[in-house]
């Protein structure tokens, strides 16, 4: 007879089987979304042993070696920070804003600390040192440095950008920041009681309930689609238009606008109606703050509550299609989803998840200077921009210089950076530098495109040469399949004195594929 295990008991068999932890809830996930069948009810659900040996034998035996056969034995699987959870590589304040193509902490942490290895064998930085990253995207660098108490300067060209780097390493009256956040949402929700939306989304909620419970019913649907007794496809589009006149009645009786009269700007596309209201109405809240920095944070939630309310899919988040305004069979959650209507639920969620990180934060950080600037790292003169918002960090940096750059540059012809975070730019009215970025995707990977690449990297490190120490490090992390490194690294008098090669595990993107990206670690030449 087959044998069962509780969730308990089956978090513990898994944890010896993979030598790292385990817990009940990774065990529940699987149960959940059928990768794993699930015997019994709430309170006594069991699990089959042979489907979890076969399920984590599948895991254990394979990614390593699987991923060495494709990007070769040089792949270097401590880099590969596989023993981490998502919560832990989004941990605290680098979860306050999403933001595609940043590293994982743990990576630049290793870099900076002060451990050696097998690999890593020497200390680069030191306490009291300072570090510039010149593509300072979401502020990766600055934040762990801080942790270490090396001093760090951030660069961006996207002053979004920089506002997330600030918003995450800023100092604040955590009290003053809770009771602008509550003051904001009891006026939001005085707001909403003038309209029928929440009304309008808790009746629609309650009839996807009974239609989901009653055609997708958890886990067992899930588990019949992995096993292929189900067609995904065929079924989900058959219940999607199924279950869409009860929704067309539902938006008649309530008098819901889906779409706005205006399609001009990114919030007048991809928000519904009474979300863009919403929108609205908490922007205006937020600008009657006056302490600047309790104003900058409380816009970054404003900001990501608004991503989390576009009118798409749950599949399509990070890349965009069609503005989706009904009701839609979703692949991911394996029913009937819908689209927002409220932003009311994010706000607080997202409001009540900042403040958590942000005490966090404050108790792992040590006394340093830190700071992003605006601007163009081509040529930016760091110590006048320094000036211009602490004189007396730019009199460190100008008389100890800057110990070496840990910077991830973007990727040729991956990202549109100002792009991705077109709704804050509409929001907040910032000027866009789209034409200053370096390597966007709406420059595409041709010849040209490389040959502006290669000459764009090699000018910021020529730039950033001014202010470094003469014996500096410099790590630059990269997918250099097109071999233009070692060009950009002769072009700006430096050489390449080693390369780490890691796996990339945990990617946003839908392609889960094997993936690798090189730690480039440059001397002067």
């Amino acid at each position: 007879m087959a044998e069962l295990l509780s969730i308990q008991d089956a978090s513990i068999w898994a944890s010896k089987f993979l030598e790292k932890n385990v817990t009940p809830s990774n065990i529940s996930y699987l149960v959940q979304y059928g990768r794993i069948k699930k015997i019994g009810e709430n309170g006594s659900t069991k699990v089959l042993k042979t489907e979890l040996v076969e399920y984590y034998s599948s895991q254990k035996n394979s990614k390593e070696q699987e991923w060495k056969n494709q990007l070769g034995e040089d792949l270097n699987w401590s880099l590969s920070f596989d023993q981490y959870k998502e919560a832990e590589t989004t941990k605290h304040v680098h979860r306050l804003h999403p933001y595609k193509g940043k590293f994982i902490p743990q990576l630049v942490e290793y870099f900076l600390d002060n451990h050696t290895d097998n690999f890593k064998k020497e200390v680069y930085f030191k306490k009291g040192d300072i570090v510039y990253d010149p593509f300072s995207g979401s502020g990766t660098t600055m934040v762990q440095a801080s942790e270490l108490g090396i001093h760090s300067i951030g660069n961006d060209v996207s002053i979004f950008n920089s506002m997330i780097g600030n918003s995450k390493v800023g100092k604040y009256d955590l009290k003053e920041v809770h009771s602008e956040i509550k003051r904001i949402s009891g006026e939001l929700n005085l707001f909403l009681k003038n309209h029928q939306t929440l009304e309008f989304e808790n009746k629609l909620l309650k009839e996807l309930y009974k239609f989901n419970n009653l055609f997708f019913p958890v886990p067992e649907y899930k588990y019949k689609v992995k096993r292929k007794e189900i067609d995904e496809d065929i079924f989900g589009n058959a219940k999607e238009k199924e279950f869409f006149p009860i929704y067309q009645k539902l938006v008649k009786e309530y008098k819901i606008k889906l779409r706005q009269d205006s399609e001009k700007s990114f919030l007048d596309k991809w928000f519904t109606e009474h979300i863009r209201q919403e929108i609205e109405f908490v922007h205006k809240e937020i600008k009657k703050i006056k302490n600047l920095e309790t104003k900058n944070i409380i816009s970054i939630i404003l900001s990501r509550t608004i991503r989390s309310c576009r009118a798409t899919t749950h599949a399509d988040l990070a890349t965009l299609i069609e503005p989706v305004t009904k009701t839609y069979y979703c692949s991911k959650h394996g029913k009937i989803c819908k689209p927002l209507f409220s932003i009311l639920k994010w706000w607080e969620t997202y409001s009540k998840d900042t403040l958590k990180r942000l005490e966090e934060y404050d108790n792992l950080r040590k006394e340093s200077f830190k700071v992003c600037l605006t601007g163009d790292s081509r040529n930016i003169n760091l110590i006048n921009e320094l000036n211009k918002v602490n004189s007396e960090f730019a009199k460190i940096v100008q008389k100890q210089k800057i110990k070496g750059i840990f910077s991830s540059p973007p990727y040729v012809g991956l990202i549109d950076y100002h792009e991705q975070h077109a709704y804050s730019y509409d929001l907040f009215g910032f000027d866009r530098k789209d034409d200053l970025e370096i390597g966007p995707l709406f420059k595409g990977q041709g010849k040209e495109a490389k040959q502006s690449y290669i000459q764009g990297i090699s000018e910021v490190l020529l730039n950033s040469k001014k202010f470094l120490v003469d014996d500096f490090d410099v790590f630059l992390v990269a997918n250099d399949k097109y071999s233009m490194y070692p060009t950009i690294a002769e072009n700006s008098g430096m050489q390449i004195v080693n390369q780490f090669k890691r796996p990339v595990l945990n990617r946003t993107e839908k392609d889960k594929g094997a993936y690798s990206e090189i730690i480039f670690h440059l001397k002067r030449k």
